[in-house]
């Protein structure tokens, strides 16, 4: 007969960066854990909701450094089930999108653990709702398309020519995460779809503090990036609903800034 598993874990999507867009099934998640496996991405005062007696270890989780494997942290996280512990995998934004949130629960499943998952704000939409900007609009974007601009290793990552002719042709909002390493390439297979001037936005560190963004367009994507000195974690943002952005520079003093 099988031992019963005593422990339980659950997927919390800690959003963009602002503590004070954790939900409030996130909050109650994380002070009932009793181990708490956290991303790099996490805000530090995330964890103010975590019991005194809760354990925390970090597992970096950052595109372009130098990462805890993820076989690492599934072992970690399924001997802590074992053991009787609530374990909360704590992720930057959302868990199931761009996470890796769907290979843990497939092998924690695997293992024979339930998983409870906690969606989370992810950073796309907090990029653009931080500008004043919405991700559709009647007049302008009909939807949204969520890209990872990063590659597994091996692969040639997405057909960008076949994204661009799609959003030029259905009108959709392009948000790219994991972008900035791979800019001059992805900004010029978008131009093979799409105008050269389309409107652009940069995001570094959405909804945080420290939040950094530049406004231009496609053909200047790859510069804009490197002369702002804008890097990862980065969202980028292409479509006409930034072109109000743009109209809301010239119109009022709000603090925005275009970069050329």
């Amino acid at each position: 007969m099988n031992t019963p598993i005593k422990g339980r874990c659950t997927l919390v999507g800690a959003g963009p960066g602002d503590p004070e867009l954790l939900t409030l099934k996130a909050v109650k998640a994380i002070a009932s854990a009793t181990v708490l496996l956290v991303d790099d991405l996490v805000n530090d005062a995330v964890l103010e909701h975590a019991s005194p007696k809760a354990r925390i270890v970090h597992v970096g989780k950052r595109g372009g450094c130098k990462s805890t494997p993820q076989v690492f942290i599934d072992k970690l996280m399924i001997s802590a089930v074992l053991e009787g512990e609530h374990v909360v995998r704590l992720k930057g934004g959302d868990p199931f999108i761009f996470g890796r949130g769907g290979e843990e629960v497939e092998n924690l499943r695997q293992a024979g653990i339930d998983v409870d998952v906690v969606n989370g704000i992810t950073s796309g939409q907090a990029a653009l709702t931080g500008l004043g900007v919405s991700l559709t609009h009647r007049d302008h974007a009909q939807g949204v398309l969520f890209m990872t601009g990063h590659a597994q290793p091996g692969a040639q990552g997405p057909d960008w020519p076949s994204v661009a002719q799609v959003c030029h042709q259905q009108r959709i909002t392009l948000l790219i995460y994991m972008g900035t390493s791979r800019s001059a390439l992805i900004q010029a297979g978008l131009l093979q779809g799409l105008p050269a001037k389309t409107s652009v936005a940069v995001v570094q560190n959405a909804s945080r503090h420290d939040q950094r963004y530049a406004v231009t367009t496609l053909d200047a994507l790859h510069n804009t990036l490197h002369n702002e000195g804008i890097g990862s974690p980065c969202i980028i943002a292409v479509g006409d609903v930034l072109t109000v952005l743009c109209a809301l520079k010239e119109k009022s003093s709000l603090p925005l800034r275009c970069a050329a």
